[in-house]
């Protein structure tokens, strides 16, 4: 035959375009495979890249599996075209032998196609196999070949069970009767090979072969899922036996799934009694949102809590609450969280708070300072008593080391030291602190050492103690003890004096009555002068030492004034220092004890004298007396330094001082104001306009005399 009829002969232009539509068609289809499948991997992207186990990967899987189909697909539907075009030729050469061309053509166009398809399904990383329904493999992939361990000519014409150790033991739903009349089957496949060493798992898709209408055998695309199944039994374990409540719950609260951890924390049985449960069961307080929900949260993000969850027996319980939003199309669909059981821990911290309030109590009501240093000299601890003992807070030593904190005396360092390295175990030392307000303190520290639970040195412990006032009660009573034994003395001395005296006055009367010479007689003068000088001095220290007489009598002021300034003329004169004292004969007396007054003149002279003598060579004492209805004044005044404005309304508060340590006990002024207020008087001070200070002592007439005479 001829082959030119068939190749002038005219396409159909029918059949041209129905090649056409069908091409279009295949497209299409093809297209709208490839987007579906990139829909279905973006819209399962947000649920499964936050899960464990790399599920992430099925989307990826499923959009690379529909590109390379539709590869396929395509590449078929052109030799399946060709294929048609060269059998059309054939049927419009009926009873026209083809060529050996075309023949060979057709044969290469198959082996072709065969080969594309065998290059498909190796290509897979999923096991694919075709199988009759006797077992018998058909045809397998590379992947099988790979987890047999077998070649692919020694597996296909052999039955599957040759290779098995154990019949497949499947976990999805039907049975072979089933797969014949649905033609199609998905599940799991527990696979146990002769040359493997565990059982293995696949997730397995069947479909029928069918060859007319009779099934001749089945495609099976298996994925291992070993690995996953390991990793999901793992998880389980671990949820089952985790110490910690673990949950998953609704957006509404309603508990999901427990481990059985959770179920013995809240006191139940089961974990269908918690099921049964509605969402706000497990609230401890009145609140009606459900404690374990968020239905007003539209994040996932995690949420750290406490929160107060109701046992089945009422009672409390306190769990740390950590959960996690799940989030499906853009919502929360579930929370999965933990809940660590703190209802003890806060029973303990709340005891801990208690005695920690407490020992802090103890030791602010202590009344000593306490002072804790480490090994390193450094302050740990410091009561809040040292505000009331120097004036300043404990934040002021915190952290520093013993010699870096301000004006810390040597005695203290000293005795940290010593008790620090073990010299003593228990030590103690007077010192000096200074206050914030610039006076100064003696202090009593007592250390010890503080010990770890090991008992190992481990710091000091020093108590301080104000003992201010106890050494200057002692110095006072010492004082007080030296002017008796004086007064004793100079009373025995008086006593002894008056004696030789009376004999010098009275030779100097005879002496001067009998002499004539006027020379003689003006000598003999002056000797009796001086002799009655001395006599009157011995006088006033035998009223300054005569113990004081119970009770008052009337007192002339203006002569008690006079002894006492004779009395302390001695210091004044080898000071540099003038007395002005001008007598008021006419004052009124007074109803006092004469003993007391006495010691408060002679006060306000020494205190005006020790002013004068520590900052100028030489001054003056002033003492003016005066009157008005119902009293009498005295006031003295020296050309002394004066009194400084923030000192003035201290001076007469007992033990306050300006003097240097050991120069004054700071009672002087103090007992002045007693004795003066106990005569119903007063003693006020300020500063002289030109400096200097002004002490004035105010004394009643009418009503101390009426009140000391009752």
């Amino acid at each position: 035959m001829s082959d030119e009829g068939s190749t002038n002969r005219p396409e159909d232009p029918g059949k041209s375009g129905l090649d056409r539509e069908e091409n279009r068609l295949w497209r299409w289809a093809l297209g709208l495979l490839v987007l579906l499948a990139t829909a279905v991997a973006a819209l399962s992207w947000e649920q499964l890249k936050d899960l464990p186990y790399k599920l992430w990967a099925i989307p990826v899987g499923l959009f690379v599996l529909s590109v390379l189909f539709a590869s396929y697909a395509f590449g078929r539907k052109r030799e399946v075209t060709e294929l048609k075009q060269i059998l059309r030729g054939f049927q419009d050469r009926t009873g026209v032998t083809p060529s050996e061309e075309q023949l060979d053509q057709l044969s290469q166009m198959i082996a072709r196609s065969q080969r594309n398809f065998k290059e498909l399904i190796d290509s897979l990383d999923d096991a694919a196999l075709a199988i009759s329904l006797d077992g018998t493999l058909r045809t397998v992939n590379r992947r099988v070949t790979e987890v047999l361990g077998i070649p692919y000519s020694q597996l296909v014409g052999h039955k599957l069970e040759e290779f098995l150790a154990a019949p497949l033991r499947a976990e999805g739903t039907g049975t072979l009767a089933r797969f014949l009349e649905r033609r199609h089957w998905t599940g799991v496949v527990q696979v146990e090979l002769k040359n493997g060493t565990r059982s293995q798992y696949y997730d397995c898709v069947v479909n029928a072969i069918v060859k007319g209408d009779e099934i001749a055998g089945a495609s099976v695309l298996a994925r291992d899922v070993t690995g996953h199944r390991d990793k999901e039994r793992r998880f389980t374990q671990l949820f089952e036996s985790l110490q910690e409540g673990v949950y998953i719950s609704t957006p509404e609260g309603k508990l999901l799934d427990v481990n059985p951890a959770l179920v013995a924390m809240l006191g139940y049985s089961s974990k269908d009694e918690l099921f049964s449960l509605p969402p706000e069961g497990l609230n401890a307080d009145s609140d009606p949102e459900p404690v374990l929900g968020r239905t007003g949260s539209h994040s996932g993000s995690t949420r750290t809590r406490e929160v107060r969850l109701k046992r089945k027996d009422g009672s409390l319980a306190v769990c740390v609450d950590s959960s996690t939003g799940v989030m499906d199309a853009g919502r929360i669909v579930r929370y999965q969280g933990t809940l660590v059981d703190v209802t003890e821990k806060r029973a303990m911290e709340r005891q801990l708070r208690r005695q920690e309030e407490f020992r802090r109590h103890l030791l602010e009501s202590f009344p000593d300072l306490i002072l804790v240093l480490d090994l390193q000299e450094q302050y740990t601890f410091v009561s809040a008593r040292i505000r009331d003992l120097l004036g300043y807070g404990p934040e002021q030593l915190m952290g520093k080391k013993i010699e870096e904190a301000k004006d810390t005396s040597s005695e203290l360092v000293n005795l940290y030291r010593t008790v620090a390295n073990g010299k003593n175990a228990l030590a103690s030392c007077e010192y000096g602190a200074q206050h914030q307000d610039g006076s100064w303190r003696t202090m009593l520290g007592m250390a010890s050492p503080l010990l770890d639970a090991e008992g190992r040195r481990a710091g000091v412990i020093i108590s301080v103690r104000d003992i201010t006032v106890e050494k200057k009660l002692e110095q006072q009573i010492i004082q007080s003890e030296r002017l008796a034994a004086m007064g004793q003395m100079i009373g025995g001395f008086a006593h002894e004096l008056n004696n030789p005296l009376t004999s010098i006055l009275g030779m100097a009367d005879l002496l001067q009555e009998s002499e004539t010479s006027e020379s003689a007689r003006k000598q003999i003068g002056i000797l009796h002068q001086q002799a009655r000088r001395a006599a009157e001095i011995v006088q006033n220290l035998q009223f300054f030492a005569r113990p004081p007489a119970p009770g008052r009598s009337q007192v002339n002021l203006s002569e008690l004034i006079q002894r006492t300034v004779h009395l302390q003329a001695y210091p004044l004169r080898k000071s540099n220092i003038t007395v002005d004292f001008l007598l008021e004969p006419a004052m009124p007396a007074v109803i006092a004890d004469p003993n007391q007054l006495m010691q408060v003149f002679l006060n306000l002279l020494l205190n005006a004298e020790q002013a004068i003598r520590e900052n100028r060579e030489k001054g003056t004492i002033r003492v003016r007396m005066g009157r008005n209805d119902d009293a009498v004044w005295i006031v003295f005044q020296d050309d002394g330094p004066g009194i400084t404005p923030e000192n003035l309304p201290h001076i007469f508060d007992p033990f306050f001082t300006t003097k240097r340590p050991g120069r004054g006990t700071g009672l002087g002024l103090s007992i002045c104001k007693t004795v003066l207020r106990e005569h119903g008087g007063n003693i006020e001070a300020a500063t002289a306009p030109g400096g200097g200070a002004i002490f004035t002592i105010t004394l009643p007439v009418g009503t101390g005399a009426e009140s000391a005479t009752k």
